[in-house]
């Protein structure tokens, strides 16, 4: 197991990902309120927060898929969604999206000739599917059908198609959902070997112990920041034992200004 500290470690210069009054409405709901935030460079943030605090949304925002986001969001030095950014980012959903009638080879040589066709690239895609296959550690399943996967298994999968062009943002949606504790383990150690060789993830839990394994947080809730720090900072400032307990006294902080009477 590799041993990683994500506190003492200095971030690279500039931001990955900046916003300023980032707002999403879906018909009568403001699902995101007014967002800023910058996010490191070769770091991982993890964004935390319940189910249905907007996380998903933010991230959809973040890869420009999200419809109907005003207010600036830049990633990378570009808008949002723009067309130069797509080689740069990879993004895994909730739901792997992954064929179920190929290998986990196959998938990876099919999505592997979209990032690079042609025959004169054929060394290289076969090279990154490898290698993409050995960071999941699914080297033993690389010939196994993809619909006989387990869960978990098929996630390790989607996330290897996200690797396979090394991009320089990761955007991850809760990758580590009903996996095993050594799964989960496996996953973050791989996560800091990305961060390691310079990339940038931001992934999303609402599970609070994966908290400690970020370089820094975005804590979430009813669609806005409740802050945005390091886990050591977070704890400090809210004179808590862990980073879970942070976030429910600045839950209760922000309950008592909402009743307090003006």
């Amino acid at each position: 197991m590799m041993n990683y500290s994500p506190e003492h470690a200095p971030p690279p210069k500039g931001a990955a990902i900046t916003a300023h009054d980032l707002t999403v409405v879906r018909g009568p709901r403001t699902v995101l309120r007014s967002l800023d935030f910058a996010l490191p460079k070769g770091r991982i943030t993890g964004l935390l927060g319940p189910s249905g605090c907007g996380k998903t949304t933010l991230m959809r925002a973040v890869v420009g898929t999200q419809a109907k986001v005003t207010g600036t969001l830049e990633v990378l030095g570009h808008p949002a969604g723009a067309a130069a950014l797509r080689p740069r980012i990879g993004y895994v959903t909730q739901a792997p999206s992954i064929y179920s009638d190929l290998t986990v080879r196959q998938n990876l040589d099919y999505f592997a000739s979209v990032l690079q066709p042609g025959r004169d690239h054929r060394e290289a895609r076969h090279d990154a599917v490898t290698r993409a296959i050995a960071d999941v550690d699914l080297t033993s399943h690389e010939s196994a059908l993809a619909g006989t996967l387990s869960g978990g298994q098929r996630s390790r999968a989607f996330l290897a198609v996200a690797l396979l062009g090394t991009p320089e943002l990761l955007v991850l949606d809760e990758p580590t959902v009903g996996l095993d504790p050594v799964l989960r383990r496996d996953l973050w150690n791989l996560f800091h070997t990305l961060a390691d060789r310079g990339a940038t993830l931001l992934i999303s839990s609402h599970v609070m112990d994966e908290a400690e394994r970020c370089h820094r947080l975005l804590l979430m809730r009813g669609g806005e920041i409740l802050a945005e720090d390091t886990p050591d900072a977070l704890r400090s400032r809210t004179h808590s034992a862990t980073v879970e307990e942070a976030f429910l006294h600045l839950v209760d902080d922000a309950n008592s200004r909402q009743e307090t009477p003006r």
